[in-house]
């Protein structure tokens, strides 16, 4: 049984708990026995804290003992096994970034908006998930932690920046982790992964502090499970005055209807968005195959492409905007330390004079507005999660940084932290070489429900997500 509850999402889990075949502490105590013997290989994990986790599946067990002899409740979590990406701020353990400019030895006394509703939902807190500095690129490498590795190729990235977050779902390492995603920082590496990788609608997920990269900043769960999504997404979407750019509190429960299928959801099948070139042929039959399921589904699916052009240079010139501010704010000893990809981020972003910025901004409103119309038309985008598998993996600086080195590869995931509609990434397959690939469905702004729904009809017509 010990074995087998690391392979278990966390629907599962607590359905096991509800009845007694397994315990809190059962569960809690083999994910760490996993991540012990994994983690040296993978480094997803920068903290682990064996202690407090363990103390936290007992408290959860004694709810469930209490649950099961009396109805006592519960929390929405209670006792599943959860992992924090560093670069949110969890009460007792340092956030570090990913850098080694930030000193460890100092009060660590809030929790950020996900770790608070996390903790009073009952989620066991393993420790926390390794991130590149400040999460600047999309891929986990960094001179404080090192190269992340994917668990279906340790030769390979799991992409980023919630690398450390993709690779410990995807290991058994926990079947829950919280990420962010400011260009497609959850989606790439859940793609990459073979896992469910969910970007609310902004704002749905309060944040606190926000991002230095501003408004396209995100944050989503890592999952094995559409429905593991949907239960999470449940808890992070609970407000937090701490936020002021968050939305009006949404009771919902997204795990009702969550098996109403598609029939008749009008889907724009767009396997380039009509400008991204070279996406992996397996990763575009894999995607065909995709479109035909949704057909058979019952949705109306139509081949057409929303009519934009290539935002990358908006995305990638806010981020760089983004990387001086923050450099701005270090000292010259924290300068010193920093990732030659970070540095080389700030040295792009110092070029921009204001008026460019508020040039991007402009253009950046005229796409989301463009967005909005066309999502008058159609329910959901479906295109490819990546337009490549994973990677090499490699250390820090070991490329140049462009605009096209930072993203150029991944042009299905950052137009739609622009535009800030909520996207979703489920596994669709493996390529030849054994990695997976995934597809991304995109909704409309505040249709969170509905990008659940569709994920979970695809996810049902499959046998399953293969575990590396």
């Amino acid at each position: 049984m010990t074995t087998s509850l690391t392979e278990c999402t966390a629907e599962q889990l607590l359905q096991l708990y509800r009845s007694g075949q397994a315990s809190p502490v059962e569960a809690t105590r083999a994910v760490l026995k996993r991540i012990e013997e994994l983690n040296p290989q993978l480094n997803a994990f920068c903290l682990v804290d064996e202690a407090a986790a363990l103390a936290s599946a007992q408290q959860s067990e004694t709810r469930w003992q209490a649950h099961r002899k009396q109805g006592a409740p519960v929390g929405e979590l209670d006792g599943v096994p959860t992992s924090i990406k560093d670069l949110i701020l969890t009460k007792g353990w340092p956030t570090l970034r990913g850098s080694r400019g930030i000193n460890p030895q100092q009060a660590w006394d809030v929790d950020a908006p996900a770790t608070a509703r996390l903790r009073e939902a009952g989620a066991v807190l393993l420790g926390k998930t390794t991130t590149p500095e400040y999460g600047c690129k999309g891929e986990t490498n960094s001179p404080l932690t090192g190269i992340t590795r994917n668990p279906w190729n340790l030769s390979r990235t799991p992409g980023g920046s919630s690398g450390g977050a993709a690779a410990a779902v995807a290991a058994g390492l926990g079947p829950l982790a919280v990420g962010t995603d400011g260009a497609g920082s959850v989606r790439i590496p859940a793609a990459f992964c073979g896992n469910v990788g969910l970007k609310p609608s902004f704002g749905r997920v309060p944040a606190y502090p926000l991002s230095p990269y501003g408004s396209v900043a995100h944050l989503g769960p890592h999952t094995m499970s559409v429905m593991d999504s949907a239960l999470m997404t449940n808890v992070l979407k609970k407000p937090d005055a701490r936020d002021w750019t968050s939305l009006p509190c949404d009771p919902s429960d997204y795990t009702v209807g969550l098996n109403d299928g598609v029939r008749g959801l009008r889907i724009a099948y767009s396997p380039t968005l009509g400008y991204a070139k070279n996406v992996h042929p397996e990763i575009a039959a894999a995607l065909d195959r995709v479109a035909q399921t949704f057909k058979d589904l019952g949705a109306l699916v139509e081949a057409v492409d929303p009519g934009i052009e290539d935002t990358l240079d908006i995305s990638t010139g806010l981020w760089f905007a983004g990387a001086y501010q923050v450099w701005q704010g270090l000292t010259p000893e924290q300068q010193a330390v920093a990732d030659p990809d970070f540095r080389a981020e700030v040295e792009l972003g110092a070029h921009l004079t204001p008026e460019q910025i508020h040039q991007l901004n402009q253009r950046r409103g005229l796409f989301g507005s463009h967005m909005r119309q066309f999502m008058l038309r159609y329910d959901l985008i479906l295109t490819p999660s990546t337009a490549v598998p994973a990677f090499e993996a490699l250390p820090a600086g070991h490329t140049r940084m462009t605009p096209e080195t930072m993203l150029g590869w991944t042009p299905f995931s950052y137009p739609f932290n622009l535009s800030q509609q909520p996207a979703i990434t489920v596994p669709c397959g493996l390529t030849a070489d054994g990695l997976p690939m995934g597809m991304q469905l995109v909704g409309p702004m505040f249709g969170d429900a509905l990008v659940l729904r569709a994920a979970r009809a695809y996810e049902a017509t499959r046998p399953g997500i293969a575990r590396p």
